[in-house]
C-alpha cells in the first residue's frame, strides 16, 4: 500500500474516533459510582486519611501524567486550564461529579490528533538525514516541562521520529545479518553433512532432504520504516483514544484511589471481570493469544484444547478482521480498539461466535473466510504452576532437584475446593511435590521470579507445605494486629533443604512466602538484592449494582514473623545473584504515593529449620 493511501485510511480513524471522544459523555448513575466509592475509600483504606485538597492535588496529578506520562501531548496553557480543578476534585466527587475525567479525556484527544496529524504528514512528506548531525533525544520525560508552544511540542516530536526511525534501520540491519549468519551456517552444515555421506556411501542420501513446507517459505514483509511508525501512531491514537464511557470514569476514579497508595483502583465491571479471570485462571472463548497487526487482530498463538485448536481450521498468523455473534451481522473491526474486539469474541460457554479470517499467506488482504465457533471454558495453564525433576552434579555426587515456577498466587474465591473448576496455585505446587517425593528428591528449588503474588489464602497455604506450624504473616488493619497461622495437624509435604529464587518483580503474596521461609530457617533466598517490597493487603468491595463496578483497596499492612515490614524494603537475599532487573529503576519505593515502612513487635514463632546458617559457607564456595 502507497505511503499517501495509508495516510489517508489514518486521517479517517483519526477523525472518527476525535469526533466519538468529544461526544463521549458520563452515564446518569456515574455520579452515584463516584458518591459511594468516595465513603468507602475514606473509611476503610488503611490510612484513614480523609478525601481532601491535599489528595485532590495528587488525583490531579494522577490523572494528567496517567494521560500524558512523558509531558509531549500537552501544552502548558492546557496545565494551566486544568489547574482550576487541582483543589476542587474531593468536593466534586463526594457531589457525584465526574466531569473532569471527560474534560481532560477530550482534551487529550485533540491534542494527540494535533500531534499525530503532524507526525504522519511530517512522515509522508520530508526526508530525514542522520549525517552530520548533532541532536539530542530525551527518552525520559516524566520530569520535564510541559511544552509551552504547539512549534515546541512539534520539535519534540520530530525528534521522537528521528529516533524511533533511526531505531528500525538499524534494527533491520541487524537482522538482515543475523539472518545471513544462519544463513550461512546451515549452508555450510548442509555441505559438510553430504560430503560426509559422500565420502562414506559414495551417493547422497535423497530421504534426508526435506520439502519446504510452504508456510515456512512466507517472509514478513519488508516495509518502508516511515510506514510501519504511521501504522504503529495510529494504533497508539486507537489505544489511547478508545471512546469508552466507563474506561474514562475508570481512569479518573482510580487517579483519586492513586492518591492514597499505588495499589487502591476503581475497577470497571469489564475491569473486575478480568481480575477474576487473572485469579481463576480461566476465560470462556475461543482460544487464542492474540495482538493488533495493521489493523487487524493476529492469531499470535492457539491456545492447545480450545475450541479453535479442536476445530483446526485456523492458523497461527491469520488474522481476524470480522466477528459476528449471535444474533447480529458480521462487524468490521479493522483499525477497531483491541480490547472491545476481544470482548465481543469472548461470551458464554456453549454460545456461537463467527469470525471472519484472512490467512496469513494472503499478504493482499482479499482472500477471507468465515468460520464459525462454540465458545468454551479456558484454562489459562501457561499463568499456572510447573515444575520437573534435575539431576545435579557437584564434587563427583549427584542430586535429584525438584525445581517448581510459580508464575503467580492464583485461586478460586467464589468456589469450594473440590468443586468443579477450582484452582489453587499452592494445591498445584503439592501436586508437583509430591511427584519429586516418588522419584527420591534430595532438595527443592521454588522459583518466584517475576511473581507478582495474588490471593493471600494462598500464601499461607504454600508456606504450610513446608513449615508444619506457626504463623505466616502479620496482618494489620485499622483496628488489630492479627497472625494468619497454618492450620492445625498441618501435614508437611517437603522436609528437605529448600532454596527460594527471588528478582525484583516478586511482590506481595511472594514476599509472604520468601520472608516467613527465611525467617523460619527453613529456606535460603537466592536472587537479586531484594524484591519488590509491597507490603500492603487489598480486598474487593462492591459498589451496589454489578454495574457500578467494584473497588480495589488497601484495608491491611502485612508483616513479617519477625515484626519487619515488606514494604518498600521488600525481602533481602541470603545470597545476591543478580539478575537485569537489579539494576532497572524499578520497586515500590519508585511507585507515587507508596506507603512507607514501618515495624511492630514480632510474633511468636519456632524456628523450623536453620538453613540460613549456612550461606557464609556456600557464599564461600560459590565465589
Amino acid at each position: 500500500m502507497s505511503l499517501p493511501v495509508l495516510l489517508s485510511i489514518a486521517c479517517l480513524s483519526y477523525f472518527a474516533c476525535a469526533d466519538e471522544a468529544e461526544s463521549l459523555k458520563p452515564k446518569n448513575y456515574y455520579g452515584k459510582i463516584a458518591q459511594r466509592m468516595a465513603n468507602t475509600l475514606t473509611q476503610y483504606h488503611v490510612l484513614q486519611s480523609p478525601l481532601d485538597d491535599a489528595i485532590s492535588r495528587k488525583a490531579w496529578t494522577n490523572l494528567v501524567t496517567f494521560y500524558d506520562y512523558d509531558h509531549s501531548v500537552f501544552l502548558q496553557e492546557d496545565l494551566e486550564c486544568l489547574a482550576a480543578h487541582e483543589t476542587t476534585l474531593d468536593d466534586e466527587v463526594r457531589s457525584g461529579d465526574v466531569s473532569f475525567g471527560y474534560d481532560v479525556h477530550r482534551l487529550f484527544c485533540r491534542r494527540l490528533k494535533e500531534r499525530i496529524d503532524f507526525a504522519t504528514n511530517l512522515l509522508a512528506t520530508a526526508s530525514f538525514s542522520f549525517d552530520g548531525t548533532n541532536e539530542v533525544y530525551e527518552l525520559k520525560r516524566e520530569n520535564a516541562p510541559w511544552p509551552r508552544t504547539k512549534e515546541e511540542a512539534e520539535a519534540r516530536w520530530t525528534l521522537k521520529m528521528k529516533n524511533e526511525m533511526l531505531v528500525q534501520l538499524i534494527s533491520r540491519e541487524l537482522d538482515a545479518e543475523e539472518k545471513t549468519n544462519k544463513l550461512l551456517s546451515a549452508t555450510n552444515t548442509v555441505v559438510s553433512a553430504q560430503k560426509d555421506k559422500k565420502r562414506k556411501n559414495g551417493v547422497q542420501d535423497e530421504s534426508a532432504k526435506k520439502e519446504p513446507d510452504a508456510d515456512d517459505e512466507l517472509e514478513e514483509e519488508i516495509t518502508d520504516p516511515r510506514q510501519n511508525l504511521i501504522t504503529r501512531y495510529r494504533q497508539y491514537f486507537i489505544a489511547l483514544t478508545e471512546p469508552e464511557p466507563e474506561t474514562i470514569l475508570q481512569n479518573f476514579l482510580s487517579a483519586i484511589t492513586h492518591a492514597y497508595d499505588p495499589h487502591s483502583d476503581y475497577m470497571s465491571p469489564l475491569s473486575k471481570e478480568d481480575f477474576d479471570m487473572d485469579m481463576n485462571l480461566t476465560l470462556c472463548g475461543v482460544g487464542a493469544v492474540l495482538s493488533m497487526d495493521n489493523g487487524a487482530l493476529k492469531i499470535v498463538e492457539i491456545m492447545p484444547g480450545g475450541p479453535m485448536d479442536m476445530d483446526g481450521r485456523i492458523k497461527e498468523g491469520d488474522k481476524i478482521v470480522g466477528v459476528q455473534n449471535e444474533p447480529g451481522k458480521m462487524e468490521n473491526i479493522l483499525w477497531k480498539p483491541m480490547n472491545k474486539t476481544i470482548r465481543k469474541i469472548r461470551g458464554k460457554k456453549g454460545t456461537k461466535v463467527t469470525l471472519e479470517i484472512v490467512p496469513r499467506k494472503d499478504t493482499s488482504g482479499v482472500t477471507k473466510k468465515r468460520i464459525e465457533l462454540t465458545r468454551d471454558e479456558i484454562k489459562l495453564d501457561d499463568a499456572a504452576a510447573t515444575g520437573h525433576v534435575e539431576r545435579v552434579s557437584l564434587g563427583g555426587v549427584t542430586n535429584k532437584v525438584g525445581y517448581v515456577y510459580l508464575p503467580g498466587f492464583y485461586g478460586t474465591m467464589d468456589k469450594e475446593p473440590g468443586s468443579d473448576g477450582y484452582r489453587s496455585s499452592a494445591e498445584d505446587v503439592a501436586k508437583y511435590i509430591a511427584e519429586f517425593n516418588a522419584s527420591g528428591i534430595q532438595g527443592l528449588v521454588l522459583d518466584l521470579r517475576g511473581d507478582g503474588g495474588g490471593s493471600l489464602r494462598e500464601a499461607v497455604m504454600l508456606s504450610a507445605l513446608f513449615v508444619p506450624s506457626g504463623p505466616v504473616v502479620l496482618i494489620r488493619d485499622n483496628r488489630v494486629i492479627q497472625p494468619l497461622p497454618i492450620p492445625p495437624g498441618n501435614p508437611v509435604a517437603f522436609d528437605g533443604p529448600v532454596v527460594v529464587l527471588t528478582d525484583r518483580a516478586s511482590a506481595s503474596a511472594s514476599e509472604i512466602v520468601a520472608a516467613h521461609l527465611r525467617d523460619t530457617g527453613r529456606a535460603i533466598v537466592l536472587g537479586d538484592s531484594r524484591t519488590h517490597g509491597k507490603g500492603t493487603v487489598q480486598t474487593v468491595m462492591g459498589l451496589g449494582p454489578e454495574k457500578y463496578g467494584s473497588l480495589k483497596l488497601t484495608t491491611a499492612r502485612f508483616y513479617r514473623i519477625n515484626g519487619d515490614s515488606t514494604q518498600v524494603k521488600g525481602v533481602e537475599a541470603d545470597i545476591h545473584l543478580p539478575s537485569i532487573l537489579d539494576s532497572l529503576d524499578i520497586g515500590e519505593d519508585k511507585l507515587p504515593n507508596a506507603l512507607p515502612f514501618t515495624r511492630i513487635l514480632p510474633a511468636n514463632y519456632r524456628m523450623a529449620w536453620n538453613l540460613p546458617d549456612y550461606v557464609p559457607v556456600l557464599v564461600t564456595n560459590s565465589a
